[in-house]
């Protein structure tokens, strides 16, 4: 497979680039770039690049005493590159982070207009927890789900 290159959210094209991905794919939670600034000092976050082009990223929630040990796993790849395996390296790159943390429990979360995300975490072994609306007006449930 070609090399894909995995790297931390550091720097403002890693936060623009990790904001397209999300902003493209999570169309009802469009985030600012001081959204996702914010967010880097609370997680985990990479993007992941095919030579120069962008394929996805990962956030990988860390497991505290708050949420019960449980972290959050989520890998986003770009319509045009799915079903050729960068989304299983992504996923099992921020799960393998994850369990370095001494998670007790792995969740991930996907938005139920998702189809293709949602069908790859059931494949990989996760049941869905419950269904919910982020804001009062959402017509579009999230899908918490957890490794079995």
């Amino acid at each position: 497979m070609t090399d894909l290159r995995i790297q931390t959210v550091c720097d403002d094209a890693a936060v623009h680039d990790w904001r397209y991905v999300h902003n493209l794919i999570i169309p009802g939670d469009v985030l600012s770039l001081e959204d996702v600034r914010a967010r880097t000092g609370r997680n985990r976050m990479e993007v992941a690049h095919l030579d120069d082009v962008l394929v996805g990223c990962t956030t990988m929630r860390p497991p505290t005493s708050d949420n019960g040990a449980t972290a959050t796993v989520i890998a986003r790849v770009l319509p045009e590159y799915r079903r050729r395996g960068f989304g299983t390296r992504l996923y099992e790159h921020a799960l393998s982070h994850a369990r370095t943390l001494d998670a007790q429990a792995i969740e991930t979360v996907v938005l139920a207009s998702n189809p293709d995300g949602l069908r790859f975490a059931e494949q990989r072994g996760f049941v869905e927890l419950e269904r919910y609306l982020l804001r009062e007006g959402d017509t579009v449930p999230w899908i918490d789900l957890r490794l079995a």
